[in-house]
């Protein structure tokens, strides 16, 4: 299971806000959840260790080429207000705020995105442009 580069927390949810990159199907809790820098054109974003994410519809494809056999990451479906993994995922969104069943939440406010896990450090992400860096 690939969760250190994509632990799951997806939600489709609109999340809108002029100054940033994101397309209006994408949310921050898939896209941005570890460390590191990520670049995003359109319905794609590159993550650290040459993850990929590419959103069509209500579905997210993801793709880790830092595993030596680079194949798909778990793909994930949205309806309504919930989001299931093929990895076995299940998040809630309410409007600003994504749920992980692991206990696992994110939180946006304009462009910076907070990650509180259980027992981590909080995950904090900034926006501007195309790209995003998260501390």
């Amino acid at each position: 299971m690939r969760s250190h580069y994509w632990t799951g927390a997806v939600a489709l949810a609109a999340v809108s806000t002029a100054a940033l990159a994101q397309t209006p199907d994408q949310n921050p809790a898939i896209s941005f959840q570890n460390r590191g820098t990520y670049s995003t054109y359109g319905n794609q974003t590159f993550g650290p260790h040459n993850t990929v994410q590419q959103r069509q519809g209500n579905q997210t494809y993801t793709i880790d080429r830092s595993d030596p056999a680079g194949g798909p990451g778990p793909t994930y479906s949205t309806l309504g207000n919930q989001t299931y993994g093929s990895d076995g995922t299940l998040l809630y969104n309410y409007g600003n705020r994504t749920y992980e069943k692991n206990g696992t939440l994110s939180q946006t406010q304009g462009n910076h995105t907070n990650f509180y896990k259980p027992g981590e450090k909080t995950v904090t992400c900034s926006t501007y442009g195309v790209q995003t860096v998260c501390k």
